[in-house]
């Protein structure tokens, strides 16, 4: 008897495993396999990326073991450069690019542009498509004008301002202020702050917090302005420079792995803002490999991806079953584990509804104030 209760039990625990699996390969949508094959016919997906060799090399493995005999062709380069050559392509008749990953801000020019296709339609799997997956429901970087072209998949607080810690300390550097000190004349990097990306973003945010005075105070440090993304990291791990503005984790990533001396300085006191890093997707109109488009998508946006996605930028997605607290240890704090949504929507400043009134205004001053 004992032997019979044993036997109905593991035939009822082997049903149940077999009903929910077969559940969950049920809710998948139907076209999703056919879409998988057409997809490696196509045999490729063009992207436009962040300059990260450590994304390139994660996104490639990440597909290839998912999805093999579909090739990730990706053009790295800053948002703003890779974003113009698209444009310039499109009104060429030049159909290259399938889609592009960046800030949030910078395809808004493409949008502008009549280059990008609503992306909504892409989203296929259902743990992509329930807006329940992901703090804050769906997140669309043109919040004002379309909603449903520039997908948001991060929202973190990011670490702007690295130092190297044989030549600066946190405690010398806890407000904006403390960069105005004689110390740090001539010993400051910044980020290009005429060119949309992480150098406008904190500009514009201490535009927002301390005001156009403290902005032309801090232009009289004679700070290095650079948009080469790889040359300030470097500068700053040599010792060239004390401090870096507009330069995020990972950028600094390879030197971090060398054991070299830069770290994230702790927010200062007047705060931070929020950001989507360079975390939203774009589609290019009319994308010349549409399946192996909506396979990538879809990938990306799923829980490997985000996983995937964040380890290699150290930018936290907004998947609410991805973790993202191991990044507190490199000054990186996600929007969902540290603020509400309201907060969020009240700090960032490169969604659209923001972009217009903080972020444009800011560069623009920025062209002013460096000739």
């Amino acid at each position: 008897m004992k032997r019979q209760r044993i036997f109905l039990t593991t035939c009822l625990t082997v049903c149940a495993v077999l009903f929910f699996h077969a559940r969950g390969y049920s809710q998948r949508p139907a076209e999703w396999e056919r879409t998988v094959e057409a997809a490696k016919k196509e045999g490729r997906v063009v992207i436009g990326i962040p300059a990260s060799a450590e994304l390139r090399k994660a996104l490639e493995a990440g597909m290839e073991a998912r999805f093999k005999g579909i090739q990730l062709e990706m053009v790295p380069g800053s948002g703003s450069v890779v974003a113009r050559r698209i444009l310039d392509e499109q009104k060429a008749g030049v159909r290259n690019f399938d889609l592009l990953i960046s800030g949030a801000p910078t395809p808004l020019g493409i949008l502008a542009g009549g280059a990008a296709e609503p992306l909504e339609p892409f989203m296929m799997l259902p743990e992509v498509k329930d807006p329940k997956q992901w703090w804050g429901g769906h997140i669309w970087g043109d919040n004002k004008s379309t909603k449903r072209f520039i997908y948001s998949f991060q929202a973190y607080l990011p670490e702007l301002i690295w130092y190297h810690s044989d030549l600066a300390t946190p405690e010398e550097l806890r407000s904006y202020d403390d960069l105005l000190k004689p110390k740090w004349k001539g010993k400051i990097g910044f980020l290009d702050p005429r060119i949309p990306g992480g150098g406008q973003a904190i500009w514009a945010y201490m535009r927002l917090v301390k005001g156009e005075d403290y902005l032309k105070k801090l232009v009289d440090q004679n700070m290095q302005l650079s948009n080469n993304q790889r040359q300030l990291p470097e500068f700053l791990a040599k010792g060239n420079l004390a401090l870096t503005l507009g330069l995020s984790y990972y950028q600094f990533l390879p030197f971090l792995k060398a054991g070299l001396p830069v770290k994230p300085l702790p927010t200062p006191q007047e705060g931070t803002n929020a950001t989507t890093g360079s975390g939203s997707v774009t589609i290019i109109k009319n994308p010349p490999h549409p399946n192996a488009t909506k396979v990538f998508v879809n990938w990306l946006l799923s829980k490997e991806g985000q996983e995937t996605f964040g380890k290699a930028m150290g930018q936290p997605t907004r998947r609410l079953d991805v973790d993202t607290k191991w990044m507190q240890e490199f000054g990186v704090r996600a929007a969902k584990d540290a603020i509400s949504v309201e907060q969020y929507f009240k700090q960032q400043i490169d969604l659209e509804d923001k972009f217009t009134t903080i972020w444009e205004p800011a560069g623009e001053l920025a062209k002013k104030l460096f000739k």
